[in-house]
């Protein structure tokens, strides 16, 4: 606020402090604009005749302690801090007015103090979870950690508040001291009490940590004594979300050798298939095929193992040549007693393998079937943005850009950014060329890649490099085919492309994706952390609106070794 608008509040609060003395939001108002304008005698007059008329005599005397100090009278200001604090003493039901006023100017030990001298005088006011968060703003871990985990071994209803103080203060760094004080606590508990508790804490702090392996150890320790699986089942999923496959792919199989939930193993079973299924070379497939097979033959083929039928026809029709099969397996499915949802996602699988064959027009058939059905629902968003890639595919563009259209202002962030990349494509390769022979030839390209044809598609992306240099849609054809790299494992192909879009169209559209890939490749892949650095700051300093921000953000401050929140 600037000088004149304090002025100004001043004027306002004066005139409501005269309407309605007594009332305490616009005395602490007025005291706030004096303060700020330096006029703290008015201030101190101000509280000292509101104190003279008020039974909430602590809550003041700390405001008038606060504008004394202000003044530098520290002797005042500490002696009227005593004061409230000792009408704590007298009527415990001040303790969180005071101690909350305390806060609010940053003086923790006397709020400390607030809320400890009133649990004296009366044990049955607890205020364990106030406290926990004012150790912790003071730096005193151990305490803050303490009292929390006493509030989550009693089980009571602070065990929320508890859980939320704890994450204030950990980080994903080991070596913070905070992480590490936590893990000292527990374990020091551990040694006189081993609840599970404090194996699900550890856990809890590993994952954050993101030393999955280490979690692992306490889920499994979980697992045992408690007969509980749900922890190993979300420790899957959160490795494969980190792209830890390999760890995710050992809990699964540990899980499907453990659990004795059937449930809980065909998950582990259908996850287990398809994270082998990301990494698996053409010799694999053949036991991948059999696995799904044995699957269906152990389970059934009902709708409770409708996920299952159409993870298998999918990667029949994708990964092992088999689409006559694949499209059979779903149509049988479709004579299952299936609800609304389960129907889309079966169609929406049969509509993609028409695709794969080039079938466009029954494709969409299927898309504008679930569309229909499942109207303002987000598969229903996704069908229509399949709806506008097929025709895309097909070459008629403009039909595609009045799906996308729509879908650039859905709710649903990941489709809406999807079916912005497409309109841009196909507009700013339309406007002003009316033979569309570039962008033609790129969505063959792109076809072939759906098709997983990635040899094809690298050539047509080629053919397109060659054919139309300098134009638009060069820096589309550089990042996919670079993407295609990255899937073949030739990396560096991929960062020549990527520096290449730098190098020609350094501020396009596309500039801040070549930067950030092009970093995440020096960082994970070509072992070149100083170069990593070098891309990220490109977007830090450059780039402030892009959807990479936060992440580079991240991972330039891990290679810099900093602690990150």
């Amino acid at each position: 606020m600037e000088q004149g608008d304090y002025d100004k509040a001043v004027t306002v609060f004066e005139s409501l402090v005269k309407e309605t003395p007594g009332n305490f939001t616009f005395v602490t108002g007025l005291v706030e604009a004096y303060q700020q304008t330096e006029a703290y005698s008015k201030a101190d007059s101000l509280l000292l005749n509101t104190l003279e008329n008020t039974r909430n005599k602590p809550v003041l005397e700390v405001e008038l302690g606060y504008n004394k100090q202000l003044q530098g009278k520290e002797t005042e200001a500490q002696a009227l801090y005593n004061k409230a604090i000792a009408g704590i003493a007298e009527n415990p039901g001040y303790a969180s007015g005071v101690a909350r006023t305390f806060q609010k100017y940053s003086l923790l030990e006397e709020a400390i103090k607030s809320y400890e001298t009133a649990q004296e005088i009366n044990p049955a006011n607890r205020f364990d979870y106030q406290l926990a968060s004012l150790y912790g703003e003071l730096g005193d871990y151990e305490t803050m950690f303490q009292m929390n985990l006493n509030m989550l071994e009693q089980g009571d209803n602070q065990t929320l508040n508890a859980q939320r103080n704890i994450s204030r203060f950990i980080t994903d760094d080991n070596t913070n001291l905070a992480n590490q004080t936590l893990r000292k606590v527990i374990l020091t508990r551990m040694q006189d009490n081993p609840d599970l508790l404090y194996n699900r804490m550890l856990s809890w702090l590993f994952i954050q940590q993101k030393e999955y392996d280490k979690a692992f150890i306490q889920e499994k320790a979980i697992a045992k004594r408690s007969g509980n699986f749900s922890g190993i089942t979300t420790l899957a999923i959160v490795a494969e979300q980190n792209e830890e496959d390999t760890l995710a792919i050992g809990i699964l199989e540990y899980l499907i050798n453990e659990t004795i939930d059937e449930e809980q193993r065909l998950f582990a079973r259908q996850k287990y298939l398809e994270l082998k299924l990301k990494s698996a070379n053409p010799e694999e497939l053949k036991d991948i095929d059999a696995q799904y097979a044995s699957l269906l033959e152990t389970y059934g083929k009902s709708a409770l193992t409708l996920e299952v039928q159409a993870d298998y026809a999918h990667f029949l029709a994708f990964r092992f040549a088999k689409k006559e099969q694949a499209t059979n397996l779903l149509e049988e499915a479709l004579n299952l007693p299936l609800n609304n949802f389960q129907e889309a996602r079966i169609k929406m699988e049969l509509a993609d393998i028409l695709v794969l064959e080039e079938r466009f027009n029954a494709a969409l058939i299927y898309y504008s079937q679930i569309q229909k059905k499942l109207k303002d629902n987000v598969i229903a968003q996704e069908a229509r943005f399949k709806v506008a890639k097929t025709s895309y595919y097909k070459g008629d563009f403009e039909w595609a850009k009045t799906q996308l259209k729509v879908l650039k202002s859905s709710a649903e962030q990941l489709i809406a950014n999807d079916a912005q990349d497409l309109y841009l494509l196909i507009t700013d390769n339309t406007v002003n060329d009316s033979t569309q022979i570039a962008l033609k030839t790129y969505a063959q390209a792109d076809l072939r890649s759906y098709q997983n044809r990635d040899e094809d598609a690298i050539a047509i992306y080629d053919r397109v490099l060659k054919d139309f240099a300098g134009e638009k849609i060069e820096d589309e054809a550089l990042l996919a085919q670079a993407l295609l790299f990255e899937d073949k494992k030739e990396y560096q192909k991929a960062a020549d492309n990527y520096l290449k879009i730098l190098e020609s169209h350094g501020s396009d559209i596309l500039a801040d994706d070549a930067h950030y890939r092009l970093a995440n490749l020096y960082a994970a892949q070509l072992n070149q952390p100083e170069k990593a650095k070098e891309q990220y700051e490109q977007i830090l300093f450059n780039f402030a609106d892009s959807i990479f921000y936060v992440d580079a953000q991240q991972k330039y401050r891990r290679l810099r070794g900093d602690s990150i929140n």
